[in-house]
């Protein structure tokens, strides 16, 4: 297999990821009832807008709250925008720039708290969007190591031949 051939490929398992990441957020964030979503009558609107509240909130009553409440929503944050910032660097060229993860990460997180708050499906909340954006970090840092990592290991195999 050509080295352009394993990059179109991976390009596109890139790309199918990327769109099932998305799809899956969309389902966990607009449609499971497993994570607070009620009938559209039961619907009001929520709100946080002071930053670190919620989450102070949630280490605080950690006990009280549940394992389960706490690492969905405190780790549940990051971990679901950590696909964002390794995947969309892999598939993009362009979006290999940290300020341009960052920053789209920011805006993908501010235009689907504004969607749950519009809608009344789940609340608006600074806080997830201070989670949303580190989660999109980790990944951007993690697709740095991984990239990293695989240049060396290349320039070593150019090096031996």
């Amino acid at each position: 297999m050509s080295k352009n051939s394993a990059k179109r490929r991976i390009k596109h398992l890139g790309t199918m990821l990327f769109v099932l990441y998305i799809l899956l957020l969309i389902y966990f964030l607009f449609f499971s009832e497993e994570y607070g979503r009620v009938a559209a009558e039961e619907r009001v609107y929520r709100y946080n807008l002071i930053p670190f509240v919620e989450i102070r909130r949630f280490w605080t009553y950690r006990e009280q709250l549940g394992v389960f409440a706490v690492v969905t929503n405190l780790f549940g944050n990051v971990i679901g925008f950590i696909p964002y910032g390794f995947i969309l660097p892999v598939i993009a060229r362009k979006c290999r720039s940290g300020f341009f993860i960052i920053l789209s990460g920011f805006g993908f997180s501010l235009v689907v708290e504004t969607i749950q708050l519009i809608t009344k499906v789940g609340c608006f909340d600074v806080d997830d969007l201070v989670l949303n954006t580190l989660g999109g970090i980790l990944g951007y840092i993690t697709f740095m190591i991984c990239n990293t990592i695989r240049r060396r290991y290349n320039a070593k195999r150019k090096g031996k031949k």
